[in-house]
């Protein structure tokens, strides 16, 4: 019997590495999707409907997000954001485990909707480290920089309220333990009741 598969919340401060991690731990599980947003700003050129975006009309995104169907929802620069609940569930229905990369607002969204989700917050090393990793892109100024090692403070002081975090010292390290925890999530006697009550 397939047990569905477990939505995953991916947050942690700019800098920490979230993107790099998250394309190693997609190149090497092919079981993982990642989420898929919807939005009411207009595609770029090169991108997909249903492939970067979802791309949709404000009057159907109020629709949604009035009716529940949406996880989680916020408007930047007079576009609304949001993540729509239907696919989600289909893929963990059919066995799919489904990371969303979010920020930790959004996340505490997903987690009243979906209560079963598995939160893991990405840490730096070090306050030091994630300073040097943000100065090392060469494109911020240092009131930038600092604004964002700000940022990262508020942001790491939320990682408790997720069921575990992981340090992004190398990309490597950071996959093999998310896919420790799912792993482990798998395991979980809550999540294998069925299985149990078969066997009785």
């Amino acid at each position: 019997m397939m047990n569905d598969g477990l939505l995953i919340i991916l947050s942690g401060p700019s800098g920490t590495g979230k993107g790099t991690v998250l394309k190693a731990l997609l190149a090497r599980d092919s079981n993982i999707q990642l989420s898929i947003s919807a939005t009411t700003r207009l595609p770029r050129p090169g991108e997909t409907d249903g492939k970067e975006y979802y791309f949709i009309s404000r009057e159907k995104f109020m629709q949604m997000a009035g009716t529940g169907q949406m996880l989680e929802n916020a408007e930047y620069c007079g576009n609304c954001y949001g993540t729509p609940a239907e696919p989600i569930a289909r893929w963990n229905a059919n066995g799919r485990d489904v990371i969303l990369e979010i920020e930790v607002k959004g996340g505490a969204q997903v987690r009243k909707k979906r209560p079963d989700a598995v939160g893991i917050f990405i840490l730096p090393p070090s306050m030091k480290e994630l300073e040097h990793r943000l100065r090392g892109r060469g494109t911020e100024s240092d009131e930038t920089v600092q604004r964002r090692m700000e940022a990262a403070r508020r942001e790491i002081s939320q990682a408790s309220n997720y069921d575990y975090t992981v340090v992004n010292d190398t990309v490597e390290n950071a996959v093999k333990s998310i896919r420790s925890i799912i792993t482990a999530e798998k395991c979980k006697a809550c999540r294998n009741r069925q299985l149990i009550e078969r066997m009785l």
